[in-house]
């Protein structure tokens, strides 16, 4: 659907009960919600993992010293145990590194091909993600929006998204109960309220 025609929907849906998210929206225009599948998943999921909780330039410059370490080698391959040191030196945490690390063997093993996950329905999808050690519900919620595409995913994990949907709407009502009104646009409304308060996702923007 054209974005004016999402952010009509959205309009609609918010008027009748929502004064101050209506006027939130209304004041964000038709914002067009990105897509970051340029990289093959797998790659991707490890490089938004490496560029969480903190800033995309300090995401950037970290990730530029990954891809550095690994010379000529296949990322995925570099992603081994025996790589962990060289792993941590370019400023990835324990974590951060480990994730990475299981996403690459998970790969390998079990397989995380892009067009075999993008056909899966977004539960599916979701819980094949989460069985990674390290990767949670909120990051199969950004790869779900930002990497899929998917228009009707309320992340209620992001604590921005939930905490502007409250202040927007009323703090005694749950956000998914709020959320659901928006179908089947939620996707698109957790955008809105990142850009009214200015806080895309950690990991969105890599």
């Amino acid at each position: 659907m054209p974005h004016r025609a999402v952010h009509d929907h959205l309009l609609a849906a918010a008027e009748p009960l929502f004064p101050d998210l209506y006027a939130a929206i209304r004041h964000q225009g038709a914002l067009k919600l990105p897509r970051r599948d340029d990289l093959a998943f797998p790659d991707y999921l490890c490089r938004a993992i490496a560029g969480q909780q903190i800033s995309v330039k300090a995401a950037a410059a970290i990730w530029g010293r990954v891809e550095a370490s690994a010379g000529d080698a296949d990322l995925l391959d570099h992603f081994c145990p025996g790589n962990t040191e060289s792993l941590r030196a370019c400023g990835l945490s324990g974590a951060k590194t480990r994730t990475i690390i299981t996403i690459a063997e998970t790969h390998r093993t079990v397989g995380l091909d892009t067009d075999v996950l993008r056909a899966l329905p977004i539960g599916q999808r979701s819980a094949r993600l989460t069985e990674i050690w390290g990767v949670g519900q909120w990051t199969a919620d950004m790869m779900n929006i930002f990497y899929f595409g998917e228009g009707d995913v309320w992340p209620d994990g992001d604590v921005a998204a939930r905490k502007t949907l409250e202040r927007l709407t009323s703090r005694r009502r749950k956000t998914v109960r709020t959320a659901a009104m928006f179908k089947p646009y939620r996707s698109w409304l957790a955008y809105y309220m990142w850009a009214h308060v200015d806080a895309p996702p950690d990991g969105a923007t890599a």
